[in-house]
């Protein structure tokens, strides 16, 4: 079985908008994607450091490049660098520094990390490094047990980079991902540097930045400046939605892509080589809300990769399974699906009711979808979530409206 086709958006590339960081770049090993390694020039295959962090490295590698941010430890080049089944993406750096001390709500600045460092090199380095703006670091305490506060650990970035290696362009059977193109790795030298900043715990892995393609800088709800839950209006406007026609083909394009966000974990559903188990992605500490972009066709992108991982279990538990998965992200599906809907019928009118109008979306959206079908019944509206093994007994029912 297939995956749905890229509905790809008409008219030039968007510019990003959003607050500037400079960054600096460095030459440094990447461990690529294959299956990507020719989407972006190889000058941007390099680790990118904002001020004072770049104080703390050793022989830049070019000027200084103006990127945008992108989510708390990110930043995102605000010109598309690809193309992807016509769709144009933006490179996205994660683990470039926080700007938020760790352990309050104070800005982090050099002097913090400085006071925080054991090494009096590092020291010296931070409390000479020019003021640029916002500082940003990243330091080397412990922080969600795979990564460094305010970086990005290998351990969490290889997970990312294994979930991108099994995509089909940006697929995984209609489930859409921001690929990672490569992940780079600090010199041993700043790596240290960056360790000795830390408070109370130490991150011992390396310490690593994701270079990732992305449709866009806009999230469901939260780690972004533009949201569809806080400024979906704006989004309208950014993404040219002004007539009827387009916020209905956003809506269905948006519920096309989040119904496999809810049914990931059947669509990958495989036998768990020598036992009797059955396993599929699942979602481990990452939410639909904050870790996943919108496109401007409306499409849904999940970005952060590294707590996406194979679960297994018994057979009797499948369903179980797949049902609790709907359940993870269906308050936040619905909960964005409403504001769209809510602008569209603000801008535009439309005398179909709420349920209604939802049910044709929904129709309309997965229509070609192999994995997940609706149908009526007297009390509303089944969605049939079926699994590449093609086996009808683990087929799941889950009614998806009521009338």
């Amino acid at each position: 079985m297939g995956s749905t086709s890229d509905a790809v958006p008409a008219g030039r590339p968007r510019r990003l908008r959003g607050p500037p960081v400079r960054l600096t770049p460095f030459r440094a090993e990447m461990i690529p994607n294959p299956s990507l390694a020719l989407a972006i020039p190889d000058a941007l295959k390099r680790l990118w450091l904002p001020t004072p962090m770049s104080a703390l490295a050793d022989d830049p590698d070019g000027s200084d490049r103006e990127f945008i941010e992108d989510d708390n430890r990110g930043a995102i080049l605000p010109d598309p660098v690809a193309s992807i089944h016509g769709r144009p993406f933006y490179l996205s750096v994660k683990g470039i520094g926080a700007t938020v001390s760790p352990l309050s709500h104070r800005p982090l600045d050099r002097f913090e990390g400085a006071d925080a460092s054991d090494d009096g090199e590092v020291r010296r380095r931070l409390r000479a490094a020019p003021h640029l703006g916002s500082d940003r670091l990243v330091t080397g305490e412990l922080w969600l047990r795979g990564s460094p506060y305010g970086g990005q650990g290998l351990e969490h970035a290889a997970t990312a980079l294994a979930v991108s290696q099994r995509a089909q362009g940006t697929s995984i059977a209609g489930f859409r991902i921001a690929p990672v193109v490569g992940v780079t790795l600090f010199p041993r030298p700043l790596e240290a540097r960056c360790r000795s900043i830390a408070w109370y715990r130490r991150y011992r892995g390396r310490f690593v930045q994701e270079l990732r393609l992305v449709p866009s800088n806009a999230r469901i709800y939260f780690h972004a400046r533009q949201t569809l839950g806080g400024s979906v209006g704006e989004l309208f406007d950014e993404f040219g939605i002004g007539a009827p026609a387009a916020a209905r083909r956003f809506q269905v394009q948006f519920v096309r892509t989040v119904i496999p966000v809810l049914t990931l974990f059947a669509r990958t559903l495989r036998r768990e080589p020598g036992t009797e188990r059955l396993q599929g992605l699942e979602f481990h500490d990452v939410w639909l809300d904050k870790d996943a972009v919108v496109a401007p066709d409306g499409s849904v992108y999940f970005v952060d990769l590294e707590g996406l991982e194979d679960d297994a279990v018994p057979l009797a538990e499948v369903t179980g399974r797949i049902e609790e998965q709907i359940f993870r992200s269906l308050y936040e599906f619905l909960f964005a699906y409403e504001q769209i809907d809510a602008e569209r019928r603000r801008r535009f009118g439309g005398d179909t009711g709420r349920r209604a109008h939802f049910a044709e979306v929904v129709r309309e959206a997965l229509r070609e979808d192999p994995y997940a079908r609706v149908r009526e019944v007297p009390d509303g509206l089944v969605m049939t979530v079926r699994n590449p093994l093609g086996e009808e007994a683990l087929y799941t029912d889950f009614p998806l409206l009521d009338h």
